[in-house]
């Protein structure tokens, strides 16, 4: 550097002048690194977890929370863990809880659970703004959670059934689950596991001959549905099944009974209803039928002077046949009369028929 500036051959003053700037540079430098970093980095050096100034300017340089990310780190190493800067930086920047991801694994290391850091990772992505935690996964690993079934937000207290005998059981169910880790990412969620407790009841108790059998066993409900495995495919493991309350409720069998017997009652009343129809129509056409025969015979009877007539021009009949004829019909009239019957034999075919 001196022989730098002695080729320069700067005056003594200006060269003193320019070697201060440089070193108030260099100081300035350093007292900005000591104020943002200073601490940070005798708190991480101290604890264990080193780290260096580069990865503490690095951490600056790209947006990231410097003692958010020495701390994690700080934590994680006086646990046990091998955790490194660029790991929870990397973290970070997609979006993860660097925090919650370090507790996490913490308490997954004092409970211990195998839960790697990349799993960690996964399972606080996953639980991204569904009001979860990876560390909630963890704890409900650890201690064990009931789930209501059915679930008190569905708007439901118990899940009815009907036994073989029609009688409604109402039932409510208390699920004891954990976390499985393993199947965390991707596994399906509470709902899945209430609506499959839920379907596994009704098909218990469907398949009891008597809602009696029920009430007498309880446990036959849970130790069907827990024969299920019914945790197939979800992030929980099922410990238990506990019937909490079994209630009987109205006989559905002798309503429906008694609705099918009111639908046949209506079926058979508009048959009949049907048949009385057809019964009227056929009354009536044998009126009319009845009434049309009646006009034949008045038709034929008023045929029967044209016949005396044309008799009596062909001298087919004479005056005394036409006398005995008038003398048979009067007597018939009379009889009729006295017989309480004159219409039917006061008329000329009539009294044609008998002559």
């Amino acid at each position: 550097m001196n022989s730098i500036l002695a080729q320069v051959s700067l005056p003594p003053g200006l060269l003193n002048l320019v070697l201060l700037g440089i070193g108030g540079v260099v100081l300035l430098v350093f007292g900005v690194i000591v104020i943002n970093f200073g601490m940070i980095y005798i708190r991480a050096l101290f604890s264990g977890a080193k780290v260096t100034i580069t990865e503490l300017i690095a951490l600056r340089l790209r947006g990231i929370p410097v003692a958010l990310i020495v701390d994690g780190r700080i934590t994680a190493v006086k646990s046990g863990l091998p955790v490194s800067i660029d790991d929870l930086s990397t973290h970070y920047l997609a979006g993860g809880n660097v925090q919650m991801v370090v507790l996490a694994l913490v308490a997954a290391k004092k409970a211990g659970i195998n839960l790697i850091f990349d799993r960690a990772c996964a399972i606080d992505l996953a639980t991204k703004g569904t009001g979860k935690t990876v560390l909630e996964a963890v704890k409900t690993s650890v201690n064990p959670k009931v789930i209501d079934c059915p679930a008190p937000s569905a708007g439901k207290t118990t899940i009815d059934a009907v036994a073989k005998d029609g009688i409604v059981i109402r039932a409510k169910a208390r699920v004891t689950v954990r976390t499985n880790l393993d199947r965390f990412v991707g596994g399906a969620t509470e709902e899945t596991i209430i609506a499959r407790v839920g379907e596994g009841i009704v098909s218990t108790i469907g398949s009891s001959d008597s809602y009696k059998l029920v009430l007498e066993n309880p446990d036959r409900i849970s130790k069907t549905v827990l024969a299920k495995a019914l945790d197939a495919n979800t992030a929980f493991e099922i410990l238990s099944i506990d019937i909490a309350d079994v209630d009987v409720g109205e006989n559905v069998g002798a309503k429906l009974q008694a609705e099918q017997a009111e639908a046949n009652k209506l079926i058979a009343q508009a048959q009949a209803e049907v048949r009385r129809a057809a019964a009227v129509a056929t009354e009536q056409e044998m009126v009319a039928r009845v009434s049309e025969m009646r006009a034949r015979v008045v038709e034929a009877e008023a045929q029967i002077p044209m016949a005396v007539a044309r008799a009596f021009d062909k001298g087919h009949l004479g005056v005394m046949d036409y006398y005995r004829m008038q003398n048979v019909q009067a007597d018939t009239t009379m009889r009729a009369h006295i017989g309480g019957n004159g219409t039917e034999a006061s008329s000329p075919g009539a009294a044609a028929a008998r002559a």
